[in-house]
């Protein structure tokens, strides 16, 4: 993805599926044609996830892949989502933030059975920095390794979502508790 970042100037453009309240739900055609046929509301965030949420089944975990800033705030909010998910749904449910995960758990993830479902978040970076030498900074890199991990998952034909927060994820967080 990098290197196509370096030929184009920009990473690949999507569309998202639903695009309400300062978030984005990006999924392949197949998956987003999948959850929609299950909602009233097209436009909805909350009807969306909460149908991709109705996916989950006994055996199953829940994984939270997040490419946002991890600190306190959002530790505490994502931890929140995480035991939501296991609540209501009985899975058990992880949380990792990448690109750090990508090296332990995120192999787990693309080389086992079919028994996940996937809510990548990500959102742009409040501070980034140039990488020397190189025409994209760490916001791309870190960018560039969440479209290769979701990409990886759908091609899988694993469950998989990604949603594409706001400015502020620690507000977007807690109005997803309340979704799925």
């Amino acid at each position: 993805v990098t290197n196509d970042y370096e030929k184009n100037g920009t990473l690949p453009q999507e569309m998202p599926i639903v695009s309400e309240k300062g978030m984005e739900i990006f999924a392949d055609a197949e998956m987003g044609a999948k959850v929609l046929k299950k909602v009233k509301k097209k436009t909805s965030t909350a009807e969306f996830l909460k149908a991709f949420a109705a996916q989950i089944k006994a055996g199953d975990y829940a994984a939270i892949q997040a490419f946002i800033p991890m600190n306190a705030a959002t530790r505490k909010a994502l931890d929140t989502l995480r035991l939501k998910l296991r609540d209501k749904y009985k899975v058990a449910a992880t949380v990792g933030f990448g690109p750090r995960f990508l090296h332990s758990t995120g192999q787990l993830h693309k080389g086992g059975k079919n028994e996940g479902v996937f809510y990548q978040l990500t959102c742009d970076d409040a501070k980034d920095a140039p990488i020397a030498g190189r025409p994209y900074s760490f916001g791309v890199v870190k960018a560039s390794q969440a479209i290769g991990d979701l990409e990886s998952l759908k091609s899988r034909k694993y469950r998989a979502v990604r949603i594409h927060l706001s400015k502020n994820p620690v507000k977007d967080l807690a109005a997803l508790v309340k979704m799925v």
